[in-house]
């Protein structure tokens, strides 16, 4: 039987490389302004990525700060703000063109996109239904379509920071979702009923992906502070937010329901990203890797609704 290792493994992509394990990939981070967002974007600038597209779907949001606060500790990763309309097809492909225009590559995909949408099913709509879904698993879907093709093009060193030869097609979907794509109670009914849609786009895209060497996988967080405050969020702020607050969970129910007894932090989700991102998780695809301090195990209804 033919040694099928030398398809796969490259010292370009190897997790071991001295410069940094995820050295001249050039990555794509949707929802690269909230704060898991950010925490992934300066995860993947940590390990030497060469270039960083961070979108999201505002244009005024702030993109240069955040440039400024990456490089600030990581200089030669390339930050560039890309403001697109993430549920848009033509959006989708228009931005995997100016990146393979621009790189020559692309290997990394990190789609963190989320919309809570109301708790109650009285108060929503088929619309609210509609937009959860475009919102929490149509980005999901575009990536598993239409990135994949770019993923696999091989090129040669370019002239420009944390450069690296791409001899072996490598590619990695990372779809950053809920564990309310695991279970119910999390939120409301569209919030649930579309990250387990997200989910599914990762279960499907096993067999999509056969035979390209990408991989795709979710991290599916539980009670992440994201820095809300209820005093002075309203219903509506925190309906257009990723995640439930973990704010609506007291010091003493946290320590109570979860393993870990606290909220996680944006960056410790951002570590498991930059783990799905690495030749580390090379065997990895299809999976879901729950980050919620233990609290599913212990006890599954995590957020009183």
């Amino acid at each position: 039987m033919a040694d099928s290792s030398a398809k796969v493994d490259s010292e370009h992509t190897s997790p071991y490389r001295s410069d940094g394990k995820l050295y001249g990939f050039v990555c794509v981070v949707t929802g690269a302004t909230q704060p898991v967002g950010k925490a992934i974007v300066a995860e993947l600038a940590a390990h030497g990525a060469a270039c960083i597209y961070a979108c999201s779907s505002s244009p005024t949001d702030p993109y240069e700060s955040l440039a400024a606060d990456v490089n600030a500790t990581y200089p030669s990763t390339k930050i560039i703000g890309y403001p697109y309309n993430i549920t848009s097809e033509e959006a989708t492909l228009a931005l995997i063109d100016d990146v393979l225009n621009a790189w020559g590559r692309l290997d990394i995909w990190t789609s963190s996109t989320g919309l809570l949408g109301s708790p109650s099913i009285t108060s929503t709509g088929p619309k609210d239904l509609y937009a959860a879904f475009e919102t929490n698993a149509m980005p999901a879907f575009f990536a598993l379509k239409y990135a994949p093709a770019a993923m696999t093009k091989l090129c040669k060193k370019g002239n420009y920071p944390n450069a690296a030869e791409k001899d072996v097609p490598y590619g990695s979907i990372i779809v950053v979702s809920s564990v309310a794509g695991v279970y119910g109670g999390c939120w409301g009914p569209a919030f649930t009923m579309s990250s387990h849609a997200a989910l599914g786009v990762v279960r499907a895209g096993v067999a999509v992906l056969k035979g390209t060497g990408v991989r795709i996988n979710a991290i599916t967080a539980g009670q992440i502070d994201v820095g809300v405050d209820l005093k002075e969020a309203g219903m509506r702020e925190l309906e257009q937010g990723q995640f439930p607050p973990s704010s609506l969970q007291s010091g003493e129910v946290q320590r109570r329901v979860i393993g870990l007894e606290r909220a996680g932090r944006p960056e410790e989700v951002g570590r498991v990203a930059g783990f799905l991102a690495s030749g580390f998780s090379s065997y990895v695809t299809g999976a879901e890797i729950r980050v919620d301090g233990g609290a599913s195990v212990m006890n599954p209804l995590t957020v009183p609704v």
